[in-house]
């Protein structure tokens, strides 16, 4: 009888841990002001730009550190803040820095929350201004999207939905293997996100937008036949996103 009145409570407090996952992530949830789409956020924009403030310097050391030209760090921030400057990113409510990294073996660019924004050498390279554009308007689309909050508090409630379950019965690896898919399934959505306001916001600044097309043409080529640019192991591939920015450039109107 103990036992089973032990067993009873257990799945009554597991229960209640993943009732509080479920009220927790209805509260954070928000309308984001730049897609008009719902998703549940974990930081506010202040919090957003101090923890991509944070962690901007170790994000640049894995890269080797900046590139070592200014002019050219000069470069990439006139074509940054002319994105910004002329785009609905002027009315957000984060600050927006570009960063040039040394490492010219990796392609590859990536925004930490808040405005942080980061393009290796070897991916610059490869780019003209209008593709550069095309780069980093897609970055400016990562924060707007609020895509590193968004991913933060998906994580947490997978991660209390998954500590209840452990409480109350033996799924617990169950949940967090379903959680972990579906936080892979909403990377690949954010990127696609992305995309479409890195269209917009090209257009905006007066950057012919077909030329996110080619950027996407030269990931596929510098991947070659073997091998994968990181930049390819984070985003979907090529061939599957010239399609959705094709359908972007016309909704547009570009």
């Amino acid at each position: 009888m103990r036992s089973r009145n032990s067993w009873k409570i257990r799945i009554f407090i597991g229960l209640a841990i993943v009732a509080f996952a479920f009220m927790r992530k209805c509260s954070s949830t928000e309308t984001n002001p730049y897609t008009d789409r719902e998703q549940a956020i974990a930081l506010d924009p202040q919090e957003e730009i101090a923890l991509g403030v944070q962690s901007a310097p170790q994000m640049a050391a894995q890269h080797g550190g900046l590139y070592p030209d200014e002019r050219m760090q000069a470069y990439v921030d006139m074509i940054g803040n002319k994105l910004v400057d002329n785009s609905l990113a002027s009315n957000s409510p984060y600050r927006y820095e570009f960063h040039l990294l040394r490492d010219d073996q990796t392609i590859n660019a990536f925004a930490l929350p808040g405005g942080q924004i980061f393009i290796t050498y070897a991916l610059f390279e490869k780019l003209n201004e209008p593709q550069l554009a095309g780069v980093l308007g897609h970055e400016i689309g990562h924060v707007l999207g609020r895509h590193s909050s968004e991913r933060i508090a998906n994580t947490e409630f997978w991660q209390t939905v998954s500590q209840g379950a452990q409480v109350g019965a033996s799924a617990g690896d169950l949940i967090a293997g379903i959680g972990q898919n579906t936080l892979l399934t909403n990377g690949r959505g954010d990127e696609l996100e992305s995309d479409d306001l890195g269209v917009l916001i090209m257009m905006n600044s007066g950057y012919d937008p077909h030329e996110m097309i080619q950027v996407m043409k030269i990931l596929k080529a510098a991947a070659g036949p073997n091998r994968v640019p990181e930049f390819q192991s984070t985003h979907p591939d090529p061939d599957n996103r010239i399609e959705r920015i094709e359908e972007s450039i016309e909704k547009y109107g570009g």
